[in-house]
Parts: C-alpha cells; sequence; structure tokens
C-alpha cells in the first residue's frame, strides 16, 4: 500500500505562507528528491496554479542547477487537481480529480508503487 505523505513548507509557527521564506539550496533538493521518488501529487487550485511558475524555468532556465532540477521533477510527475473552477492546465501531466479526496486518495493508496504526495494544504484540513 502507497503511503501519502503532506509535502509542503511550513514554518515552526505553522505559517504555510509561499511569501513568508525564500526556499534555499537545502529545500530545493530535499523537494526534487522527493518528487523523483514519488508517483503522483496531489493540488489544490490555487496551490497547483502557484507552482506553474516552475514552468517558466522549463522555457528559460535560471542557470541555478537545484532549481532547475525541481522545475523538470514538478514538470514530470502526474498531478492530480481538486478544482470546481479550474479550466486550463497548463501542464500535460495534470488532470481534474473525477473523485472527493477522500476517494481519490483510497484509490491511490490500494495500487502499487511509489509514495503519493499531498502539495495543498487545504487538501489535508
Amino acid at each position: 500500500m502507497r503511503k501519502v505523505i503532506a509535502a509542503f513548507n511550513i514554518t515552526l509557527d505553522g505559517n504555510c505562507d509561499h511569501t513568508a521564506g525564500i526556499p534555499d539550496e537545502e529545500i530545493h533538493n530535499h523537494y526534487t528528491e522527493l518528487l523523483n521518488k514519488a508517483v503522483v501529487i496531489l493540488y489544490g487550485r490555487i496551490t497547483y496554479q502557484l507552482m506553474q511558475f516552475w514552468q517558466t524555468l522549463l522555457k528559460q532556465p535560471s542557470g541555478n542547477m537545484l532549481m532547475d532540477a525541481f522545475a523538470e521533477a514538478i514538470n514530470k510527475i502526474p498531478k492530480i487537481v481538486f478544482s470546481r473552477t479550474l479550466e486550463n492546465f497548463g501542464w500535460n501531466t495534470s488532470v481534474l480529480a473525477t473523485e472527493p479526496v477522500e476517494a481519490e486518495v483510497l484509490r491511490l493508496k490500494q495500487l502499487e508503487g511509489n509514495d503519493i504526495f499531498v502539495g495543498s494544504r487545504s487538501l489535508i484540513i
């Protein structure tokens, strides 16, 4: 059975605001390694749209090896997006969830393979 891993940045005081800090090399390397080992990542609409920033580095690499490697990892991992309003995905590795979060996670857990990541705090609260 696959594990479900919450994969998002949070400060020690519980702050999940992506503007509250700048990820360093260690964080980029850590998440790149995790993404390369995962089978899928689950997103809510808002976090998914924030993560689309990484597509810019695919078109024009930053020159920072760790950031560019993360952009490649996030690009290739399949993404399941939970949204009632999103119409344009922008990533060919993305699909709209067809089941509620609980049902989708239970289905994915039953399959063989690597871990399932949750990349949106709103999906686990």
